[in-house]
């Protein structure tokens, strides 16, 4: 959280040192997020290793979260830096091998799965009406997502005793498109998707929201936001797919 702060912090002082737009807008959401997965990790080594199914052999639950944006709209430009942390654990008793080591389903096996992603885009509104009784602005979007992963593995039983920690951190660019409807003043529509796939890696991201305004600078938002990643390292495979609702509070000035 304090790597998030402080970048947070650099890129506002960025943009305030920046020539002022008559239609400069900073906003700052803080949400709830809940997320429901479903996929495989595997540990390999040699290419060898077992898909191991995060629902059905390790029993992992929903994850609840915080989740944090901040944005800068400066003429057609819209500049966002995102951020949003995913945990899962669980466990179960099934056959399989871990990085060249072998258990059975009489052994207890555990996973702790850690996910820290940071988003940085760029949106240009080529379309940018604000002149019917609607605002619409609709653009394309170019993203980097940089992902943190740790994945903790272990199992333990008869004359078996694994404990295995995999780590990478993979920045995946996206394309894809932003639009934003505004109805009123007080009530707007939001939707983004973006997607990536190169060496091995990939990345789909998508989520639509409604922004309530009932202030000029305060309001809550709501929505839902699916992903699905895919990340094939040296010695750690993550295919995961991640989707769920949430909820938040917004400030703009």
């Amino acid at each position: 959280m304090n790597k998030l702060r402080m970048t947070l912090c650099c890129a506002l002082l960025v943009f305030m040192a920046l020539p002022a737009f008559a239609d400069e807008i900073v906003s700052f959401k803080i949400g709830y997020q809940t997320l429901s997965p479903s996929g495989t990790i595997a540990g390999s080594q040699g290419g060898i290793g077992t898909q191991i199914d995060i629902e059905k052999d390790l029993n992992f639950e929903d994850n609840e979260d915080l989740t944090a944006e901040v944005a800068f709209q400066l003429g057609i430009a819209r500049l966002s830096l995102g951020y949003l942390p995913i945990e899962f654990s669980g466990t179960g008793n099934f056959n399989g091998t871990y990085n060249g080591q072998s258990f059975t389903v009489a052994d207890a096996a555990q996973a702790h799965v850690k996910l820290s992603l940071y988003d940085l885009g760029l949106t240009l509104n080529l379309i940018n009406v604000d002149d019917l009784p609607v605002r619409i602005q609709i653009g394309p979007e170019i993203a980097v997502k940089v992902i943190d992963a740790e994945v903790d593995f272990s199992a333990s039983g008869v004359g078996v005793a694994i404990n295995e920690s995999d780590s990478g951190t993979v920045p995946i660019p996206t394309l894809g498109a932003r639009a934003r409807i505004g109805f009123s003043d007080y009530i707007a529509v939001v939707a983004r998707v973006g997607y990536m796939e190169y060496d091995g890696n990939s990345f789909l991201d998508a989520e639509a929201q409604l922004e309530f305004s009932p202030l000029p600078m305060v309001g809550i938002y709501g929505g839902y936001r699916t992903f699905s990643l895919n990340i094939d390292d040296t010695d750690l495979n993550v295919d995961v797919d991640f989707s769920g609702p949430f909820v938040g509070a917004m400030v703009r000035f």
